[in-house]
């Protein structure tokens, strides 16, 4: 599972980096606001990369809404979580599936926090990609769905996967992992002519074989009416173990 991310750089150093992976930019640039910690459950925004508009990013609720409650999505958003969709049902729940086919999307992130636990106790761990140019964490995408809601107004969902050996390691109680596409799928993430068994191949195999770093955070990521929309709240704390 993935409840909280980051996408901490600024929009001309997103659509720098984007211009090695899949050229995007910005369709509504004043509505984008870096962030450290993002909690999904207060449904802001991420920003997507549409099946339809591949060439531009656009904000979307976190939590996707179906498109039988349009009219009324914070009622459904109140009852539903809908902040991931797991692969291996996603053709079976009717919330995702008429997106599975036709409405996929890419998320961007730079990070994002999972729950490690140690003697019944929930810590938090901060995920991210180093790279040379980013050793904080590099920009990455992952695989997700959308609906559209009005013009320019969409939601969309984090698909999550079985955790790989490293993700295990650190999400070690359910054993999950968001999908984090491999740079060579992403343009097979979004052909409009994938059938179900090779969107299926997709999420079984697509995850990035580039390495990720992991390391414990401030418990205020669990904390309510805290703002951990921080430098802070990604840095490491003790213990100082890291995967």
């Amino acid at each position: 599972m993935c409840y909280s991310t980051s996408l901490r750089k600024s929009r001309e150093a997103i659509e720098r980096r984007l211009l090695g992976k899949r050229p995007a930019s910005f369709q509504i640039p004043l509505a984008y606001r870096p962030y450290y910690h993002l909690n999904g459950f207060t449904h802001g925004n991420v920003y997507i990369i549409k099946m339809d508009e591949q060439d531009s990013i656009y904000p979307a609720i976190w939590g996707l809404v179906p498109e039988w409650h349009h009219q009324d999505p914070e009622s459904f958003l109140k009852q539903s979580n809908t902040l991931n969709a797991r692969s291996e049902t996603l053709f079976e729940k009717a919330s995702f599936k008429h997106s599975a086919n036709d409405k996929r999307c890419l998320i961007l992130a730079d990070g994002f926090f999972e729950p490690h636990h140690e003697n019944g106790v929930a810590i938090p761990y901060f995920c991210y990609q180093p790279s040379k140019t980013y050793p904080e964490g590099d920009l990455f995408l992952f695989a997700g769905l959308y609906t559209e809601l009005d013009d320019d107004l969409y939601s969309a969902t984090i698909i999550t996967t079985e955790a790989n050996a490293f993700f295990s390691e650190v999400h070690n109680k359910k054993k999950r992992m968001p999908l984090v596409l491999a740079e060579d799928l992403i343009d097979d993430w979004l052909d409009d002519g994938l059938n179900p068994q090779t969107i299926n191949e997709l999420m079984a195999h697509g995850f990035t074989s580039n390495t990720f770093k992991a390391h414990p955070v401030s418990r205020d990521v669990y904390k309510k009416g805290i703002d951990t929309n921080q430098p802070y709240i990604v840095e490491p704390v003790e213990p100082q173990t890291l995967f």
